[in-house]
């Protein structure tokens, strides 16, 4: 059967990719653009991959029209505090109106449970473009789920960097709300499950685990796990602001998205039925069996997916790859050429493994406190680290930068800056030989926004002079068993 697979560079559509493949179906996978999107190793000609935007209808016309089913993926609750509902209404808009015209049996929608009456904005988003896919006339099925407990999961690292940091928690009367986790690996059973199902044509189902929880004991539960001793106080007197403001400044997820999440955590979501043992029959794994296969993924250091590599938020644009040629004309630049006398591979190994647990290798305090500074101002900070140790690919999250290239072949990484800053900046690492002799070459290169955007060049310029030739000294004199 031929699929169409939204969203298939996000977190869930990551991971049902292979799924699908190796189910032998032919899978089309639209993403928003191709150069950020790698090809499973696997994919053995059952994988076609085509770029569009749902946001313009006139991106949408490489969608074939032979499609049997799709999946819709694609949510934008993390684009921007403001106007998220008008965005998810439009790109469900405007799939329906190109769907319809295929021969598409079922649609396959994962979303939140929303079974309160007074719905959070972003629950009630959720709900909406369920109604806009169930208007193209083509089966749906839906799946409704709370929060999903898996690796690189922004509800898993959210609980992750909350009790890890924080011995005693001053939390607001949400962390009382009744909540049923499910594990990343039922979610992708359920999503192939239904799959041209018809016991799951025109049907919605709520989707969890056997735990019915609140935030607080989900906290207390990784705690123990962790076996962390943790003591949790509930105040009435945090507002959803401050306590947006709260977990932006403690966890990964900048304020946008931590908005959307504490205004949905008043909601209860809860199955109200298990429907879907009926469909797809599944004893799903418990909370603490999700957080021990999370951790063993995270040990491995083979997390598969990261809700922060997904992420498109408004301040970056979603032609972002564009960037992937450092402008000169009207840029500021620093560069510092380090010579070294070592094997190029292992001064390349320190660039490819920079930031995340790494670190940078000088005044990473700096780093910290700039990372700080950004959190501060709205930005993403540094805590966001990094999706792999091991592994980089254009795309990537690095701690507040994207990554645009990562070239092991010709020895370069490229990284574009997501941190609040008057302009755009990237940072170039790369190998070089000159004249037989082997050098780091490191270029930080800066282009302003007006008269402030110069201002600030200038004022950072006294640590660039320290930190930039610093930290090249050190990648090259690193090593790791030091």
């Amino acid at each position: 059967m031929k699929i169409l697979l939204t969203g298939a560079n996000g977190y869930i559509g990551t991971r049902l990719l292979p799924l699908l493949i190796a189910e032998n179906h032919e899978v089309v996978c639209m993403v928003r653009d191709k150069r950020r999107f790698i090809l499973p190793s696997d994919a053995n000609g059952k994988v076609t991959v085509i770029s569009g935007d749902l946001l313009n209808i006139d991106t949408l016309g490489e969608i074939p029209e032979d499609i049997d089913a799709a999946y819709y993926l694609v949510h934008s609750m993390s684009s921007s505090e403001q106007g998220f509902s008008d965005m998810e209404r439009k790109s469900s808009e405007n799939f329906s109106a190109v769907i319809k015209n295929t021969p598409c049996k079922q649609i396959i929608y994962l979303t939140g449970i929303a079974n309160d009456e007074h719905l959070s904005k972003h629950l009630g988003s959720r709900l909406a473009v369920e109604d806009e896919l169930k208007s193209s006339q083509i089966s749906c099925t839906i799946l409704r789920a709370a929060i999903i407990i898996g690796s690189g999961s922004a509800s898993f690292e959210i609980i992750r960097d909350l009790t890890e940091k924080i011995p005693v928690m001053v939390a607001p009367k949400w962390v009382k709300t009744l909540c049923q986790p499910i594990g990343i690996r039922d979610v992708l059973a359920y999503l192939t499950g239904v799959l041209l199902n018809e016991k799951a044509y025109n049907e919605t189902f709520d989707i969890g685990g056997p735990d019915v929880l609140s935030y607080r004991d989900m906290l207390l539960g990784y705690a123990k796990e962790r076996k962390l001793k943790r003591w949790i106080i509930t105040v009435p007197v945090l507002t959803p602001r401050l306590s947006s403001l709260w977990l932006n400044m403690i966890t990964p997820v900048p304020y946008a998205l931590a908005r959307s999440l504490v205004d949905s955590m008043k909601n209860e979501v809860v199955c109200k039925d298990n429907r879907i043992q009926k469909v797809v029959p599944r004893k799903c794994l418990t909370y603490s069996e999700a957080l021990h296969l999370a951790f063993e993924k995270i040990d491995q250091n083979s997390i598969v997916s990261s809700w922060k590599d997904a992420l498109n938020r408004g301040y970056l644009h979603t032609d972002f790859m564009d960037q992937i040629k450092v402008p000169q004309n009207g840029t500021l630049e620093y560069k510092v050429k380090m010579q070294f006398d070592r094997e190029a591979e292992e001064v390349f190994e320190n660039i490819w493994s920079i930031g995340g647990n790494r670190g940078w290798y000088y005044m990473d305090w700096l780093w910290q406190f700039r990372g700080f500074l950004d959190k501060m101002f709205g930005g993403v900070g540094t805590r966001r680290g990094r999706t792999s140790n091991k592994d980089l690919q254009a795309g990537d999250v690095l701690d507040f930068w994207r990554v645009l290239l990562a070239d092991k072949k010709s020895k370069r990484l490229l990284l574009y800056a997501e941190m609040k800053v008057p302009g755009e900046a990237w940072l170039e690492l790369k190998l070089i030989n000159f004249h037989g002799k082997a050098f780091l070459s490191q270029i930080a290169t800066f282009r302003p926004r007006g008269l402030w955007g110069r201002m600030y060049w200038y004022a950072m310029w006294p640590f660039h002079l320290v930190l930039f030739r610093g930290m090249a000294k050190q990648i090259t004199k690193y090593r790791p068993d030091n």
